[in-house]
C-alpha cells in the first residue's frame, strides 16, 4: 500500500536580513572624475566604476570622409606574445616583424595612409588616415587588383600573393555590387585591422599549435579631431618604448615609425655626402632617385605638410609604396624629431632636461609644458571616442543619431585652461 506523506510547507521569510536595509539607506553615490564612488556607512567601496557602453564606430567614422584615427589592440590576457614571455620563457620578437611586414603591404594596397606605428610586446598602436578621395580616383580594374593582392586567390611557394589574372579582376570589376563594396573596404579602418589581426593570429596560433583567440578583443579607435590631438597622439605612439623603459633613445626604439624615419634621414644624409662627378652625374641622380623610393620609411606618410604650397587634392603616391604623398603635421621632420627628444626629456624620469624653452609648435598651438607632457603621457586615458579641444569636439555630432560626443572631464579641463 502506497503511503502518502504530507510535505510541510514552510512560509518563506520575507523579512530583510540584518543590515541590508541599513546598507541601502546609507549607500550614497558620487562622481570623482570618470569614476563612480560609492560610500556606505562612511566607507568608500573600491572597484566601483561607471560602466558605459562603447559607441559604435559607424557613429564616429563616416566612410565617405577623410578621418584620422588612433587604433590599438592587445593580445589576450595581456600576455607578452609579441616579445619576451616570462611564463613560457620564449621570445616572440619575430612576430613584431610579421606585423611590420603586413603594415608595409597594407600601406601599398589599401586606400589608407599609415602615419605612425609602435609595436610592443603585448599590444601595438597605429595612426591611420582613411582616404576615400584617393580610392574614388581608382578605376574598377585597379580596385579589383588591389583587393586581390590583399586577399589573393593564388599564392607563390613562399606565401606571397600572385599577380591576379584577368578573369579574377573581371569577376570583381564586372559586378557593380561587389565592386562598390570592395571600394568601400579599401578605405575602411575595420577591414585594415580585421585582416591584420586575423593573419597575425592565424600564424601565431599555428606556430604555438594552439586555437582560439590571440587578441583580447576588437581594436579600440579614437578619432583625432584637430592638430593638437594629432600631434599629441603621434608623440604618444612614438615615445611608447621609451615611456615603457624598453628603449633609452629614439634610435633604439625598435619597430616604431620614428625609428624608420630616423634611419631614412641618416641614409639620405649619407647619399648626399657621396661624391658626384660631372661624367656620371646623371647616373648618380638616377641612383639617388631609386634609393628614395626604397628608403625605410617609404611606406609611411611624410611628416611635413605645407597647406599654402602643397598641391590640393588626393596627391596619390607615384611610388606605389603608400596611398598618398600628403603629410600630416605643419612642421619639418627634423623639428618633429627634436620635439620628441624634448618631450622624452621632460616626461621620462632620469632623462637630462635641456634648458631650452617650449618648442615653437607648442607655442603656436597654445600648449604649455605641463599640459603637453600630460597629454603625451596619458593620452590613452584622457580620450575615448574623439580627441580634440572642447570647442572642436562639442561642435561635432554622431553620423547617425546626431548625438554629441563625450569628452572626459580631465581632458576638458586640461585643454580649456591651455586654450
Amino acid at each position: 500500500m502506497l503511503q502518502l506523506t504530507k510535505q510541510r510547507h514552510h512560509k518563506r521569510d520575507t523579512t530583510p536580513q540584518e543590515g541590508h536595509s541599513t546598507f541601502a539607506k546609507n549607500l550614497t553615490p558620487s562622481m570623482q572624475g570618470d569614476r563612480l564612488i560609492l560610500k556606505a556607512g562612511g566607507k568608500v567601496l573600491e572597484n566601483a566604476r561607471w560602466v558605459m557602453s562603447r559607441m559604435a564606430r559607424c557613429e564616429i567614422f563616416d566612410p565617405d570622409e577623410v578621418a584620422i584615427a588612433h587604433v590599438y589592440t592587445r593580445v589576450c590576457r595581456r600576455c607578452f606574445l609579441l616579445g619576451d614571455d616570462p611564463f613560457s620563457g620564449k621570445n616572440f620578437d619575430h612576430r613584431k616583424v610579421w606585423i611590420e611586414e603586413h603594415l608595409r603591404q597594407f600601406a601599398s594596397f589599401f586606400g589608407i595612409d599609415l602615419l605612425g606605428f609602435s609595436i610592443l610586446s603585448d599590444h601595438f598602436h597605429l595612426i591611420l588616415r582613411s582616404r576615400p578621395d584617393v580610392v574614388a580616383t581608382w578605376s574598377d580594374e585597379e580596385v579589383a587588383r588591389r583587393w586581390l593582392m590583399l586577399c589573393p586567390h593564388r599564392r607563390t611557394a613562399d606565401g606571397s600573393p600572385m599577380t591576379p589574372a584577368d578573369p579574377e579582376i573581371k569577376s570583381i570589376a564586372g559586378c557593380p555590387v561587389k565592386r562598390a563594396e570592395i571600394r568601400q573596404r579599401l578605405s575602411s579602418f575595420s577591414w585594415w585591422m580585421r585582416l591584420l589581426c586575423q593573419r597575425v593570429a592565424t600564424r601565431a596560433n599555428r606556430e604555438d599549435e594552439q586555437t582560439g583567440r590571440f587578441f583580447q578583443d576588437r581594436y579600440h579607435a579614437t578619432r583625432l579631431a584637430d592638430e593638437a590631438s594629432l600631434l599629441a597622439c603621434a608623440a604618444y605612439v612614438d615615445l611608447n618604448p621609451i615611456r615603457a623603459a624598453i628603449a633609452e633613445t629614439l634610435e633604439q626604439s625598435d619597430h616604431t615609425s620614428v625609428q624608420r624615419r630616423i634611419e631614412a634621414l641618416v641614409e639620405e644624409a649619407a647619399v648626399a655626402r657621396e661624391p658626384c662627378s660631372e661624367a656620371n652625374g646623371g647616373e648618380a641622380d638616377d641612383a639617388r632617385s631609386r634609393r628614395s623610393t626604397i628608403r625605410g620609411d617609404a611606406f609611411l606618410s611624410p611628416v611635413s605638410i605645407d597647406e599654402q604650397f602643397d598641391p590640393v587634392g588626393p596627391c596619390e603616391s607615384a611610388s606605389g609604396k603608400r596611398c598618398s604623398d600628403k603629410g600630416f603635421l605643419a612642421m619639418r621632420a627634423a623639428d618633429y624629431l627634436e620635439l620628441l627628444d624634448w618631450t622624452a626629456r621632460q616626461t621620462v624620469p632620469g632623462k637630462h632636461r635641456t634648458a631650452t624653452g617650449v618648442p615653437p609648435i607648442l607655442v603656436r598651438l597654445g600648449l604649455d609644458r605641463a599640459t603637453w607632457c600630460e597629454l603625451v603621457k596619458d593620452f590613452g586615458r584622457l580620450f575615448c571616442s574623439v580627441a580634440g579641444r572642447p570647442g572642436c569636439v562639442d561642435s561635432m555630432r554622431c553620423h547617425r543619431t546626431h548625438r554629441r560626443y563625450h569628452l572626459r572631464r580631465r581632458a576638458r579641463e586640461l585643454l580649456t585652461t591651455s586654450g
